[in-house]
């Protein structure tokens, strides 16, 4: 199974308001594949912690031990981000 399929659950559910609408995150897979649409223009500036947060996605997508590690790092991406 790839990372974005995995149904591994993260240790919260993040709710992002994008365009309007109210998005809520809470499994790895879903996590992964939106960072992974975001845009240039959204994304600038973050590329090195995108591509860290990715990683422990990945990981948690084979170890849900490593869950509470992906949450974090979501958590300050999205953050920094100012998606939350």
């Amino acid at each position: 199974m790839s990372v974005s399929e995995s149904e591994t659950p993260l240790k919260a559910t993040f709710r992002i308001k994008l365009n309007g609408e109210t998005l809520s995150i809470a499994t790895v897979g879903h996590a992964y594949r939106f960072i992974s649409t975001l845009s240039k223009a959204e994304s600038m500036g973050l590329e090195s912690q995108l591509d860290e947060t990715k990683a422990a996605l990945s990981a948690a997508a084979e170890n849900a031990m490593m869950s509470v590690q992906a949450t974090n790092m979501l958590r300050a991406l999205f953050a920094r981000a100012k998606l939350l």
